[in-house]
């Protein structure tokens, strides 16, 4: 036997290491955006890519306020109202809160889709545009007044933290950055009609 057929015998016959298990092999083999994602309910309010998303889902980072983000969300929703309603005409009142509610509505579901999905959570609590869509629909209608903006606050604020029927069933709702935002524009209306209803009878003013 030739001293080449000896080696070749040896390499052949040498153990070549353990074998790595299947399922450590197969989620080697797998890219990390191929993992199981697990959802839960909150979330790290740091920034996220896509920046634009994560800004415009924390309404320029008031949802990374504490405590009770979604009350900051909602306050920015009141305060810039104001600002805005100011250097409209009153007959642009009406169609200017529509359009910031639709606005915040539009951009907001993407927005809060991909803030979601970045951070691995079905409703991050930093995400808080679809508190600024929810309020705002509330106060469509609503007199500048400061008694009549800060009831529409409580108002909306109390529906969207009780969540009366059907907002809950609204959460389910997907992709992600839908069921977060609908829901809310369910307690928005609900505060709407109640705050009309405030107004027609004289209550508030």
């Amino acid at each position: 036997m030739s001293l080449g057929s000896v080696a070749s015998e040896a390499s052949a016959k040498a153990p070549s290491g353990p074998a790595l298990p299947m399922k450590a092999r197969t989620m080697d083999a797998a890219s990390p955006t191929e993992q199981p994602i697990q959802h839960t309910k909150k979330g790290s309010a740091r920034p996220t890519r896509p920046y634009w998303a994560w800004t415009v889902a924390t309404f320029f980072g008031a949802g990374a306020l504490k405590p009770g983000p979604g009350t900051w969300g909602s306050l920015g929703a009141v305060l810039t109202w104001a600002l805005i309603a100011s250097h409209l005409p009153p007959a642009m009142l009406i169609p200017g809160a529509l359009a910031y509610c639709a606005l915040a509505t539009a951009i907001g579901i993407p927005a809060a889709t991909l803030t979601a999905r970045a951070c691995h959570r079905d409703d991050p609590s930093h995400v808080v545009i679809d508190e600024v869509a929810g309020q705002m629909l509330t106060l469509v209608a609503a007199p500048l007044t400061w008694k009549v903006q800060l009831t529409g606050f409580v108002l909306f604020r109390a529906f969207d933290i009780v969540k009366p029927p059907p907002i809950r069933l609204l959460e389910r709702l997907r992709p992600e950055g839908v069921g977060i935002v609908v829901d809310d524009l369910g307690a928005g209306l609900y505060g709407f009609i109640v705050l009309q209803i405030l107004l027609h009878f004289g209550i508030v003013r």
